[in-house]
Parts: structure tokens; C-alpha cells; sequence
């Protein structure tokens, strides 16, 4: 692999997402985390907000030896820190910092981020102070780190992910030159709010403004931080080439490097474990169904499902609904298809009466009690939602399923179930972690409309899982630059053309590839299977790393040159 001249000797990156998994960013960084650090042993130091504070973190183990002569430093500067390593692949070192102190001088800092970059945060909400407080704290870090450790012999990157931390990047930019500043935009907030309003988005790409749009939709300060730290730092950096366009269009910066995003395989059990382990999770969520709906799914159950941010229209669950409705009035369909929905929503803890048939199950299983004694002859009420929801009469999901009159009948041979939670091991009904439910499903559907990569669908491809995405989504548009022709299923991804006004072409694209995996022969499905997780290989992070050397080497290069002007 070759790189350009310049490569960091140290890197620093920092994300809302470090040891605090709430989004996709989370698996950017914890995949990539062991690559770097085999590159660069110790010398990869991840940033995250401190949420968690007295809480325990399974993903975060504090080490007081760790940076020990540094930290009194930090604390003596006013920066409450803690430092472990992150409990991933790699254990790189993490710096977890609590932001909370510096509110009292928000408005200075604003003030000063005014004057410096022209940067607006008067029109601020919701969490924009919190999350500028966490940057602006995660600049203070680097800036005490880089002069109590490090000197200018060292060459070193700061990489700051989404607008969230461009404040610290602009902080790091200004107070410490001699630090190369990577901004990594995995969408723009002005792109999100365009789309997720309903406006159509790609058409009319060419013809928004963006300082217009942020203010049609109350988005001046995200989007203002978010334009002038492209505009700042040395290098700027997006996720897929459709994106970069957004940027381009948006933020009136077009980036630098593009970074599309891989996955470690190691992720991936092998063998005789991922054959029991995808034996469990298709019997866990077998059971849950079939304790919830009142049925008895077996195991030639077609298991189905989408994931991702509760973003109706964004994710594509608006065309994933509709296009189970419509397969549940198609005669082709040979199989019973079990479709899942899980994006978390607003709930309110795990259903009581689920649990205890699932108890029922469990004690069963203990006494070897026979399957039949233990079934359920009628469903609960509201058979659609596995845990209860705070306000379930404006909710989409549910909403939706009881508008298409979806409502898991014996005699529907599509049923839904909504999985309102985060999958952390601890949701009070699966209890099983997202990566151990996904490998025992059949067939994943992604049909995004705003989507800047696509994380859901390669973890998918990656666990041998085919799936349905579409060409607007970056993970959708890679896969059919692999083939160099449109991908398909059996080529493992199904990537469905769509566009601002293409809905009902989505809806029966989805139909059609659901009927045809679901009636596909047995050597299909494997060939299917094979085809996903060979796509998967070539997204791994040892082939896409080298677009990181390309930005570092980029970003050095202009820290070098400040350097030579001093």
C-alpha cells in the first residue's frame, strides 16, 4: 500500500459517538479503531463526551496508570477527564471529558467563535450548546495533551466527526497550528432537514442555497458551524461521492477526500459459531413473535427486517411498510414472511405480558417441557409492538400497521413486529445485542431515501445476510460500482433505483425482491448468501484506510507549511 509523503505520527479524533453508541458513527470509528492502532500502537487517542459520568459503561475501562502525568496537568488546567480504553477490537485509549463546566462561559466562547470564523449560534436550540460545550471542551484536550506531550517534531491529525465537533476543530485550528484538522461530515444537517421535510431534495440539488434553507427551516447555527468548519480546517472530508455533491452544493465546499466507510470482519463469527449463533437468534426471535402474536412460526419463517434512526421518510420505513402491505395480498408468496422494524422509538420499557410468556418459555425449556404445552393460542393486545410506547396514538409505525390493517391475523401471512429500542443487550424483552439478532435474519431491507453510506446494509452483507437497498444511498452506489453494471440479489444486494418522485416504483421493486427470496431455491439462497459476504471483503477497512492516509497527508501538509511561515 503505498501513501503520500506525509503520515501523523499521532492522531487525535472526536466524536458525540466515542464510547456512547447512538448512531452509525459509532461503527465508523469502532471497526476502524483496530487498524489504526496496529498502525500506530497508543498513538490513536479517541475523544468522547463524558454522559456517562457514575454510571457504568460496559464500553469504557477507566485506567488511572494510563496518561497519568498528563492528567494532573489537565486537571490543574480545569479539565475533568477520564482515561481508559474503549472496549473494542484494537482497546485504543480513550479520553472521556466532561463539557458540563464550561457553560458558564458559552457565551464567550460563542462570542469568540463569532469573531474568529463568523460562526452564528444565535439562533442555537436544542442541542447545539451541549454538543458545542463537549467540542470546545474535546479543542481543550487536544490543546493541553499536544503541549504537555507532544512537540512540533511530532506530525499530528485531529479528526473531528459532524457538526457536533466543528468548534473544537475550529479551536484546535486557531490555538494549535501545528496540528493538521481533518472535519469528516457523515451528512449535512442542511441535507437531512431538507429531506426529512418532504421537500425533494436530489432534482432541485443544484438550485438550493444553503444559508436560504437553514433559515426556511430554523437551522442557521448547525448549519453555520457545520459551513464555516469545511470552509476552515485543511482538509474536509465526506462519506460517499453522493454526499460530496450535497457538500459541494450545500456548503458551497466541495471535499477534499471522500472516506467511504468499511467494517472489520472480525465482527463475524466463523464456522460452527456462526452457525449456533445464528441458530439462537432465529429461535429468540421466533419465540418473541410467536409469544407476542399468539402463532407458531417454525423455522421456515422468512425473517425480515429494517434498522436505523426513526427517520420516516430518510430510512425509507414509509415504503418498507407499504411494500409489506402490498406482499401480504400477493398469491406468489410461498413462505410466511415475519418482517421486523427496529428503530428506536419513544418507549417506555419492555411489555409487561411479554415478558412473562417469554418467562413461561424459559421455565418450560429449564423443565424440557414440550414445545406444544407451552404455545399460545391467542395473541396479546396490540400484537405489533414489543415494548410499550409513551405516546403509541402518534406514532408512525403503529400507526401505519393499523391504517394497512396489518394487525398479525392468523390469516395474514406477512406479520410485523416493532422493535421500538435500542438492541443493547439489555432491552428487557430480546436481550440480545443488535450484531447477534441480525445474524439469524433471512433478508434486510434499506430503502433510504437520504442516506450519505449506509452502514445497515454492509454490517448486513458482512453477516451473510443479502439485502435491498437503493441508489441513493452511498453503500447502494459503491456495491453497483463493484459490479459495474446495476447489483441485484443474487449478487447480494439489491440496489433499487429511486429518485424524489419514484415511490410506488420503490414499494413494488421491494415486493418483487422479498417474493423472489422468499421462493427461491435452497442453492439461490446460499449463492445469495456467499455473494453478500464476498461484496462485504472488499469493503473492509484495510482497503479503504488508504483514503484516511490521503487526508492526513493533506492536512499535514498545510500544518507543515504554517509551520515554515512561523
Amino acid at each position: 500500500m503505498k501513501y503520500k509523503t506525509l503520515t501523523p505520527d499521532f492522531i487525535f479524533e472526536s466524536s458525540w459517538e466515542v464510547c456512547n453508541k447512538v448512531g452509525g458513527i459509532y461503527t465508523v470509528l469502532s471497526t476502524r479503531a483496530k487498524t489504526l492502532q496496529d498502525a500506530l500502537p497508543d498513538n490513536v487517542v479517541f475523544i468522547g463526551p463524558d454522559v456517562w459520568k457514575d454510571k457504568n459503561n460496559p464500553l469504557f475501562e477507566e485506567d488511572g496508570k494510563l496518561l497519568a502525568k498528563w492528567h494532573k496537568a489537565a486537571a490543574k488546567e480545569g479539565l475533568q477527564v477520564r482515561v481508559g480504553r474503549w472496549n473494542i477490537p484494537g482497546h485504543p485509549i480513550v479520553i472521556l471529558v466532561d463539557f458540563v463546566p464550561f457553560y458558564a462561559q458559552k457565551d464567550d466562547i460563542y462570542g469568540s467563535l463569532w469573531t474568529d470564523f463568523q460562526v452564528d449560534s444565535l439562533h442555537a436550540y436544542g442541542d447545539y450548546d451541549e454538543a458545542s460545550m463537549f467540542s470546545y471542551a474535546a479543542g481543550r484536550v487536544v490543546e493541553s495533551f499536544y503541549n504537555h506531550s507532544l512537540d512540533e517534531s511530532k506530525r499530528v491529525v485531529y479528526q473531528a466527526h459532524e457538526w457536533m465537533t466543528g468548534l473544537g476543530a475550529l479551536y484546535v485550528k486557531k490555538h494549535v497550528p501545528a496540528i493538521g484538522t481533518i472535519f469528516t461530515t457523515h451528512a449535512t444537517s442542511i441535507g437531512r432537514s431538507i429531506a426529512g421535510n418532504g421537500k425533494p431534495l436530489y432534482d432541485y440539488l443544484f438550485a438550493y442555497n444553503g444559508n436560504q434553507m437553514a433559515d426556511e427551516l430554523n437551522m442557521q447555527s448547525k448549519h453555520s458551524i457545520e459551513r464555516q468548519t469545511a470552509h476552515n480546517v485543511d482538509c474536509f472530508t465526506t462519506v460517499s461521492n453522493v454526499t460530496d455533491r450535497e457538500c459541494m452544493e450545500l456548503l458551497d465546499k466541495r471535499c477534499d477526500v471522500v472516506l467511504p466507510n468499511g467494517f472489520e470482519m472480525g465482527f463475524v463469527p466463523k464456522g460452527v459459531s456462526f452457525t449456533n449463533r445464528r441458530r439462537k437468534a432465529r429461535q429468540r426471535i421466533l419465540e418473541v413473535a410467536n409469544a407476542l402474536m399468539g402463532t407458531s412460526l417454525d423455522n421456515n419463517t422468512l425473517i425480515i427486517a429494517t434498522s436505523g434512526r426513526y427517520e420516516w421518510k430518510n430510512k425509507g420505513i414509509d415504503v418498507y411498510i407499504d411494500a409489506l402491505h402490498r406482499i401480504s395480498r400477493e398469491e406468489r408468496l410461498g413462505r410466511t414472511v415475519l418482517a421486523l422494524v427496529e428503530v428506536p422509538g419513544w418507549q417506555a420499557g419492555p411489555r409487561q405480558d411479554l415478558q412473562d410468556r417469554l418467562e413461561n418459555v424459559r421455565n418450560a425449556a429449564k423443565s424440557k417441557t414440550s414445545a406444544d404445552e407451552v404455545s399460545f393460542t391467542y395473541p396479546l393486545p396490540d400484537p405489533i409492538v414489543t415494548h410499550y410506547l409513551h405516546e403509541p396514538g402518534s406514532d408512525r409505525v403503529t400507526g401505519s400497521l393499523h391504517y394497512y390493517d396489518m394487525n398479525n391475523r392468523d390469516s395474514q401471512k406477512v406479520k410485523v413486529m416493532f422493535v421500538p429500542c435500542y438492541l443493547d443487550g439489555q432491552d428487557g424483552i430480546f436481550n440480545m445485542a443488535y450484531y447477534d439478532l441480525l445474524i439469524g435474519l433471512d433478508l434486510c431491507v434499506y430503502p433510504s431515501y437520504y442516506e450519505p453510506w449506509g452502514y445497515t446494509p454492509l454490517e448486513s452483507v458482512a453477516f451473510k445476510i443479502p439485502c435491498v437497498t437503493t441508489s441513493l444511498s452511498g453503500f447502494g452506489m459503491w456495491a453497483n460500482e463493484v459490479k459495474g453494471d446495476t447489483s441485484h440479489l443474487m449478487d447480494g444486494v439489491e440496489v433499487i433505483p429511486r429518485t424524489d418522485y419514484n415511490y410506488d416504483e420503490v414499494c413494488m421493486a421491494i415486493c418483487e425482491a422479498i417474493v423472489q427470496y422468499a421462493n427461491a431455491s435452497e442453492t439461490d439462497v446460499e449463492n445469495a448468501r456467499k455473494a453478500a459476504y464476498n461484496l462485504a471483503q472488499k469493503a473492509q477497512w484495510k482497503y479503504f484506510i488508504e483514503n484516511y492516509y490521503k487526508a492526513y497527508d493533506i492536512a499535514l501538509s498545510k500544518a507543515e507549511a504554517r509551520k515554515v511561515e512561523q
